[in-house]
């Protein structure tokens, strides 16, 4: 069990068994007619290697499973392997509903066998970070920056590094780097709206959650409201404005990366906001969450599900494995 692992590995070691009725979802199961020549839950271990393995396209998917025997068989398939027309017709079947039903299933598979913790098991998650990044798409039309040609839902927003023209994911990350939940949006949405979506899916999963931490983008008294009516704590740093002087039992920013104020509450913000943003960079280097290249935003939401699927997945076999320490090692499996 020591040397390298393979996403045959990964996927021997997921049991997709109680979420069968989301995948048959229209499906021909009995009487007369064609029957189903591939079983969904390899179409769904598919669409997981595509992100696994950061194949850029539908088509390279088809391809590289037609011509590589030991992708096809690490997957379910035998001899022959789907059309690149296939997997879009079971996607647009489960629907957005159904994936974010698969990932939470997912989730809290992961959360019963994370021993580092045990509360998580029960839905008590003690600290979480918010952090969001953009997830950009390409315009065809140089005459036309406001949105992306045929791709009606994406806007120009400040992302990250400057103005883009795409979309933009929030997640909510506990103090391990594991993703709790993920809300989307067009990239000209403020992040401050989002925040209320993002803690009603995750807290409408029986996941209850004391302090979140965030950076000063989230500084604002409706948030502050809303996690004081939601009895959950903050760590939330006060930028600096001219005719305002900040609480001293409050942070505040000190320059891009770095706080000031209370040495309680600034460690707590960096133990929390450093975990979520390696979270960030594993899924953008290895599981190549802006590699987009479908359209519309819930197709947005299905990349972004099928990423997190494929981290879910990892921590789950990595625990059967007795190889704990490797549940955030994509690398290993790919």
């Amino acid at each position: 069990m020591k040397g390298a692992g393979s996403p045959k590995l990964l996927f021997e070691n997921l049991d997709l068994t109680p979420i069968q009725p989301i995948l048959w979802t229209g499906l021909h199961e009995k009487g007369p007619g064609r029957p189903v020549e591939y079983q969904p839950e390899w179409d769904l271990k598919a669409l997981m290697l595509r992100q696994l393995l950061q194949i850029p396209y539908m088509k390279d998917l088809a391809k590289r499973l037609k011509r590589n025997p030991h992708l096809r068989h690490a997957c379910g398939y035998r001899d022959k392997a789907p059309t690149e027309a296939h997997f879009s017709q079971m996607k647009k079947r489960i629907g957005i509903e159904g994936f974010r039903i698969i990932e939470a299933w997912l989730r809290g598979q992961a959360l019963k066998h994370r021993r580092s913790q045990p509360l998580s098991a029960a839905g008590l998650v003690q600290a979480a970070c918010m952090d969001g990044t953009d997830i950009p798409v390409w315009s065809r039309d140089p005459h036309d920056t406001g949105r992306g040609l045929g791709d009606p839902d994406a806007r120009v927003g400040r992302g990250k590094k400057g103005f883009s023209l795409g979309y933009q994911s929030l997640f909510l990350v506990d103090i391990e780097g594991f993703p709790l939940g993920h809300v989307e949006a067009p990239l000209n949405v403020n992040e401050k709206q989002l925040v209320g979506s993002l803690l009603d899916r995750v807290l409408g999963e029986s996941i209850e959650v004391e302090l979140v931490a965030g950076d000063s983008q989230f500084e604002s008294p409706q948030i502050f409201e809303l996690l004081e009516g939601l009895r959950i704590g903050h760590v939330i740093p006060w930028r600096r404005m001219r005719r305002r002087v900040n609480p001293p039992s409050v942070l505040s920013v000190k320059d891009r990366i770095d706080v000031e104020g209370p040495e309680h509450l600034r460690c707590a913000y960096h133990r929390l906001r450093a975990p979520a943003e390696g979270l960030i960079g594993r899924v953008k280097g290895r599981l190549a969450l802006q590699r987009l290249t479908w359209q519309g935003l819930e197709n947005v939401c299905i990349h972004v599900c099928l990423v997190l699927m494929v981290a879910y997945v990892v921590c789950i076999a990595a625990h059967r494995l007795g190889r704990p320490e490797l549940r955030q090692s994509v690398a290993f499996f790919a």
